[in-house]
């Protein structure tokens, strides 16, 4: 049997996870070991599962019980499930929840950036990319297009946020990431991999240099919204490269030009 709870108090402490916490509370920095994320739908939900994450509670309108999160609360019997209709859930946190469920989950210990590395050929690193959708369609799309994992510079958005997961469709849980412990390029080469600043500049590299795909270990970084990547981080890597553009049109959103980057460079040529 399920453990169905409807709701008849809006202020009930265990629905503070959905209602009123924050996503930085929920991340818990001072105590990283009792911090928890929000997977928002279905499939969502199922991939983290799939990823050994732990379910706390679950939050759904009453029709999905039976419906689209039949097979979800299949997998989590035990687990609290608060359940609504659609109008009192939308009150209660304020969205609309997408295919009506959420789940509060544990976070796991984060990998060593050398953890992550391990016998990888191609890497992503996000240089305070700090939209979560813009962190959540990167994610998707290096998953999608064979990079082999992805670290984050301490000012990005965390993958975990709800809005970030979400819009990654749960490959957030498909393929490895870290944070890196500073915005220092130096771990990354001594691991053997040669950087790839994605860059307007005029004596950058078009994006299809067979010189980048010679490369055995390449780390593609991409820059923040609207600024890109400082001077000194693109001084500070093997290559500068820029996606050619026409029409006038200047450069593409950083989630746009990170699919046309990670399609390009995803393998090398001797692979």
């Amino acid at each position: 049997m399920y453990n169905i709870i409807e709701i008849t108090d809006f202020l009930d402490p265990r629905l503070d996870v959905y209602a009123r916490l924050t996503e930085g509370q929920l991340l818990n920095r001072e105590f990283p070991e009792k911090g928890m994320f929000i997977a928002e739908s279905p499939k969502v939900i199922e991939r983290a599962l799939d990823s050994g994450y732990e379910a706390v509670s679950c939050l759904m309108e009453k029709k999905h019980i039976e419906g689209e999160g039949k097979h979800i609360l299949s997998r989590i019997k035990d687990v609290p499930v608060f359940c609504a209709e659609f109008d009192i859930l939308t009150q209660l946190t304020g969205f609309k929840l997408t295919r009506g469920m959420l789940c509060a989950m544990k976070r796991k210990p984060l990998h060593t950036v050398r953890e992550i590395c391990e016998n990888k050929n191609r890497i992503v690193i996000l240089d305070k990319v700090m939209n979560p959708t813009n962190v959540g369609a990167i994610i998707r799309s290096a998953a999608a297009l064979g990079m082999d994992a992805v670290l984050l510079t301490p000012g990005c958005s965390d993958p975990l946020y709800r809005r970030a997961a979400r819009v990654s469709m749960g490959t957030v849980f498909q393929i490895e990431w870290t944070f890196l412990t500073d915005d220092s390029l130096d771990e990354i080469k001594a691991l053997g991999f040669k950087t790839v600043a994605m860059a307007l500049k005029d004596n950058s590299l078009s994006i299809n240099d067979p010189r980048l795909t010679d490369e055995k270990k390449l780390a593609v970084i991409m820059g923040t919204e609207g600024d890109g990547l400082s001077d000194n981080t693109i001084a500070d890597c093997d290559f500068t490269v820029k996606i050619p553009m026409y029409h006038g049109v200047d450069s593409l959103n950083v989630a746009a030009a990170s699919a046309v980057a990670f399609y390009q460079l995803s393998k090398p040529s001797n692979s």
